[in-house]
C-alpha cells in the first residue's frame, strides 16, 4: 500500500506535463490547449527513501521494492464541469477513487501558454477547482436525502445516522465551504467514507513555477498561506525541472539538482506532504531475498500492518519481532540486533512506529 493522488487542475497550468515527469512517462499529452487529456492517466512511482537502500545493504537484499505512489491524471477542469461543461462530470467521477487530491496551480507567467480564463491567479484557480466539486458533492448529497430521509421516517436507525451526516455535509457546503472542514468522531469516520464526498479527500497544493523561482514567489505565498488557513499540504514544484531530471540518467540528476542549488526532485517533496496530510508512515521487513518498504496509517497496530502484506497474515497475528530503523543500522542487522536485546516480541495492541523493521509471526 501507498497512496492514489489525483491529479487537478484546469486547463494549461502544468498538470500533464507534471505528471508525465513524475511517472517518467509520456502518458499523458501535454498541450497548450484544454482538454487534451481525454482519459484519466495512471501512472505509479516507487516512493523514494534512503533508509531502504541502507535496510538492503545491511541485509544483502537481493531486490529492493520500494512503496509505490499511484498517480492519477484528470482532465483539466473548468467553470460549470459540475454542470457538464467541458468534459463534465465523467472527470470529477475519477476523484472518487483517490486517497488526496492534487491540486496544480499555475504560479508562473508565460505570454506563450493561455490561460483559460485569461489570467493568472491561483487562489482563484484553486476557488474554481473547489467551487465545481462541492457544486457536484451538492447535487449528489440532495438527490440522495430524500429516500434517506423516508427511511428515517420509519425507525431505520441507520439510515438516521447517515441522514445526519448528510445534513452536517449539506450545512457546510451549502455555506460555500468543502466537507473535510467537518469535524467527526471516530464512529463517525465510517459513515462519512461512505458518502464518497469529493471535497472531504485531504488537498495538497501543487505550485508550479518557473525554473527561476523554485524557492518560491509571489503567487505561491498565497497559495502557502491558504493552505496554512485550511490545514491543507503545500509544495513548490517547476514541471520544467521534473521533466528535465525525469529524462537524465541518475548521476546526471545529482549535478543538475546541485547546479540548482536543490537538495532533492520536487517529487520527494510531494510525497513527504502526501503522507503528512493522509497520517501515513512507513515500516520495513529485511533479508536476504528483498528488502521492502510498506504504508500503513499512523495509529496501525501490528495486525493491520501484518495485513498490509498479506490478509493472512492479520488474520492469522501470533506476533510481531521488531527491530527500531535506528538499532538495526547502528547494531548491523537483525542477529546482531537481536543479541543485544533490541529485538522486541510485540503482540496485537501493538501501535506500529515508523521505521519498524518488522517480521511477523502467524498461523495457518
Amino acid at each position: 500500500m501507498g497512496f492514489k493522488c489525483g491529479i487537478v487542475g484546469l486547463p494549461n497550468v502544468g498538470k500533464s506535463t507534471l505528471f508525465n515527469a513524475l511517472t517518467q512517462t509520456a502518458a499523458a499529452e501535454a498541450a497548450n490547449y484544454p482538454f487534451c487529456t481525454i482519459e484519466p492517466n495512471i501512472g505509479d512511482v516507487g516512493v523514494p527513501d534512503p533508509r531502504l537502500d541502507k535496510l538492503a545493504e545491511i541485509a544483502g537484499s537481493a531486490a529492493r521494492l520500494p512503496t509505490r505512489l499511484t498517480f492519477v491524471d484528470i482532465a483539466g477542469l473548468v467553470r460549470g464541469a459540475s454542470k457538464g461543461e467541458g468534459l463534465g462530470n465523467q472527470f470529477l467521477a475519477h476523484i472518487r477513487e483517490v486517497d488526496a487530491v492534487t491540486y496544480v496551480l499555475r504560479c508562473f507567467e508565460d505570454e506563450d501558454v493561455t490561460h483559460v480564463e485569461g489570467r493568472v491567479d491561483p487562489i482563484a484557480d484553486a476557488e474554481t477547482v473547489e467551487t465545481e466539486l462541492m457544486l457536484a458533492d451538492l447535487d449528489s448529497l440532495e438527490r440522495r436525502r430524500e429516500p434517506l430521509f423516508k427511511k428515517a421516517q420509519v425507525a431505520d436507525k441507520e439510515a438516521k445516522l447517515q441522514l445526519a451526516l448528510v445534513d452536517r455535509a449539506l450545512e457546510l457546503l451549502r455555506a460555500g465551504k468543502p466537507a473535510r472542514l467537518a469535524q467527526l468522531t471516530a464512529e463517525e469516520e465510517r459513515g462519512w467514507r461512505l458518502l464518497q464526498l469529493l471535497t472531504a479527500k485531504p488537498v495538497l497544493y501543487v505550485c508550479n513555477v518557473e525554473e527561476t523561482a523554485i524557492a518560491g514567489n509571489a503567487l505561491t505565498e498565497k497559495v502557502a498561506a491558504r493552505a496554512k488557513a485550511e490545514g491543507a499540504g503545500c509544495v513548490i514544484i517547476s514541471a520544467k525541472i521534473e521533466a528535465e531530471l525525469a529524462s537524465l540518467e541518475p548521476e546526471e540528476r545529482a549535478d543538475y539538482l546541485k547546479s540548482l542549488g536543490l537538495e532533492e526532485p520536487g517529487l520527494n517533496a510531494l510525497i513527504r506532504e502526501g503522507y503528512r496530510i493522509l497520517d501515513l508512515i512507513t515500516f520495513f521487513t529485511a533479508g536476504p531475498k528483498e528488502a521492502r518498504a510498506w504504508t500503513v496509517t499512523a495509529g496501525a497496530k501490528a495486525p493491520k500492518a501484518a495485513g498490509a502484506i498479506h490478509t493472512d497474515f492479520e488474520k492469522g497475528f501470533i506476533r510481531a519481532e521488531t527491530i527500531a530503523y535506528d538499532d538495526y543500522v547502528a547494531l548491523g542487522g537483525e542477529l546482531p540486533a537481536k543479541e543485544a536485546g533490541k529485538m522486541r516480541l510485540e503482540g496485537k495492541e501493538y501501535v506500529v512506529r515508523d521505521g519498524d523493521v518488522m517480521h511477523f509471526r502467524f498461523a495457518n
